[in-house]
């Protein structure tokens, strides 16, 4: 299955109206956002699935659906009962890709040896990380070898752009995908009256779109690079689904990219 450059994230819906929620991931299904994220840590390990489920009832074959395992359930037989759990939330026989959502304390073995009997069942097409720093993922790729790990999703926006030092090269000689999450910054998107956002205001207008399309092309500018904002809202979610045929000069993204340095390498990958 082909998976989209912008999909659709669904951290912290639970907070948002439910039915208005279900309306705008239905609505980016239409408009071909059909790489869906979820988790079983999400709306307290069980709002976020089932509203997942609401949405996609009917429609299962038309989407990339993603979820994700808690560290604390990720050893061999712990992982195996997460996910059947997961299925049974999002009212499906399989997932498309199933995350180790952060490094945790068991053996990276036992949750690999997991990925890997889901595979074997047909309960999960494909397995990959989250929040995973190089250093973790030379172990996950030491233990299943190359081409098992489809993706690692992490943190990735305007103002956060640590991941383009040493995970993006690493998951691009690799073969791995990047996904990245909280593309708007979880809340704190560039304030239109700051330099970063007048930057992004004027090549907005330029193209006649709205800076929101503008940084999400920005992020997703490599082939490797794939985004899940979250949307509640259908006129929110037509903007995110637009991105993805902006076309931005070189000279526009030099712009952005000076305007939002990614600066120093910090010593641990940021997370939210």
């Amino acid at each position: 299955m082909a998976v989209p450059v912008i999909g659709q994230g669904t951290w912290q819906m639970e907070d948002d109206d439910a039915e208005g929620a279900i309306r705008a991931l239905r609505a980016g299904l239409d408009l071909g956002l059909t790489h869906l994220d979820t988790a079983e840590l999400y709306g307290h390990g069980r709002v976020e699935e089932t509203l997942v489920a609401k949405a996609i009832a009917g429609r299962r074959d038309e989407v990339f659906l993603v979820s994700k395992v808690m560290p604390s359930n990720a050893t061999r037989r712990g992982a195996v009962a997460a996910c059947e759990r997961s299925l049974k939330r999002l009212g499906t026989d399989r997932l498309d890709c199933y995350l180790l959502h952060w490094p945790g304390s068991h053996p990276l073995e036992g949750t690999v040896e997991a990925f890997e009997e889901l595979v074997a069942a047909g309960k999960i097409r494909s397995w990959g990380v989250s929040n995973f720093g190089v250093e973790d993922l030379e172990e996950v790729l030491a233990l299943a070898g190359k081409g098992r790990i489809a993706c690692n999703q992490v943190l990735y926006h305007l103002e956060e752009r640590a991941i383009e030092h040493a995970v993006v090269p690493w998951c691009e000689s690799q073969g791995v995908a990047v996904v990245a999450y909280s593309p708007f910054g979880n809340g704190h998107f560039p304030s239109p009256t700051s330099a970063g956002g007048k930057v992004l205001a004027s090549i907005a207008k330029a193209h006649g779109v709205t800076p929101f399309q503008v940084a999400l092309q920005f992020l997703v500018r490599r082939p490797s690079v794939f985004a899940i904002p979250k949307a509640s809202d259908v006129a929110h979610v037509r903007d995110n689904a637009s991105a993805a045929s902006l076309k931005l000069t070189q000279e526009e993204l030099q712009r952005i990219d000076a305007a939002f340095p990614k600066g120093a390498e910090p010593d641990e990958l940021p997370v939210i």
